[in-house]
């Protein structure tokens, strides 16, 4: 049987449509492997994975809207919330790593002259600004730019609650806690963290925060900011409200604002800024009126 005949027959509510929606994303493995044809056979004994995660089966991809620099060795990006960063279980079509790939293989006519290097990461909700290696030449540098801290990062934040010390620093050790799968400040084991921040604009119940990234740790800034009892909008899993003045945020409001570096090869100093994404400017908006 074919695996898009097999997938809706055992799966619920699942349309044979749908179902090759899914297996072009690649959320369906079989035998282990992720598999990319609607047309492969299915034989007996073989184990058939399928994984959801409840979000549009819509391939994104880049536009000139999202390309804040191009040359031949580096590519910025305007990151959209909602859009993974790197290929999961459910999806490799259309992450931010798959449309960056499938964009310079349309500017470079061709796979066998891509090189592309993931030398930042962002979480799927967070926003803003983000950089690629396009180019064998510019890879190690910008990797040992990130790992040395010669990468300025500053972003803006909303959280709640009104910070009783209007600037400031969180300084700790920051571990992955296996049970919940959240980052968690440790007295040993973990790995320096550094973030400081600023309060730009408070309302009655959370504030409008800047916030420089000196290490870059997995959910760094979530962190320490639910650990400081003032967790990001949005961020339900940090312990961060859903809803804020009789308005609904869906997703964490977090936005990489600027990103400053020197070019990798013409040693030439870079700065780039996103604007704050539709979702959290109407926010604002709303707070503000």
């Amino acid at each position: 049987m074919r695996i898009d005949q097999y997938v809706p027959s055992q799966v619920a509510d699942l349309s044979r449509g749908v179902a090759r929606k899914v297996i072009d994303l690649g959320g369906v493995h079989v035998a282990g492997r992720r598999i990319g044809r609607c047309s492969l056979a299915v034989r007996a004994g073989q184990s058939v994975e399928v994984y959801l995660d409840g979000r549009s089966l819509d391939i994104f991809s880049l536009c000139a809207e999202h390309i804040l620099f191009q040359d031949a060795y580096l590519l910025v990006i305007d990151k959209p919330p909602g859009i993974d960063f790197q290929p999961t279980h459910a999806r490799f079509k259309g992450t931010l790593y798959d449309a960056v790939l499938r964009y310079v293989e349309g500017v470079k006519g061709g796979k066998g002259d891509v090189s592309l290097g993931m030398v930042q990461r962002l979480d799927r909700e967070t926003s803003g600004v983000t950089v690629f290696s396009i180019h064998q030449r510019a890879h190690k540098a910008m990797t040992h730019m990130f790992a040395d801290r010669r990468v300025d990062k500053l972003y803006r934040t909303l959280v709640a609650g009104r910070p009783l010390d209007k600037e400031g620093e969180f300084r700790s050790l920051l571990a992955r806690q296996h049970r919940t799968n959240l980052m968690k400040s440790v007295e040993k084991g973990g790995k320096e963290a550094i973030t400081r921040y600023r309060v730009v604009e408070e309302f009655a119940d959370c504030a409008l925060v800047e916030v420089e990234l000196v290490t870059g740790r997995s959910h760094q800034i979530r962190a320490h900011f639910s650990e400081a009892g003032h967790p990001l909008l949005g961020d339900v899993r940090y312990g961060g409200p859903s809803f804020v003045s009789g308005r609904e945020v869906a997703r964490s409001m977090l936005h990489a604002f600027r990103l400053s570096f020197e070019h990798p090869v013409s040693c030439e100093p870079l700065m780039y800024e996103a604007s704050l994404p539709e979702d959290m400017a109407g926010l604002l908006a709303h707070l503000v009126t």
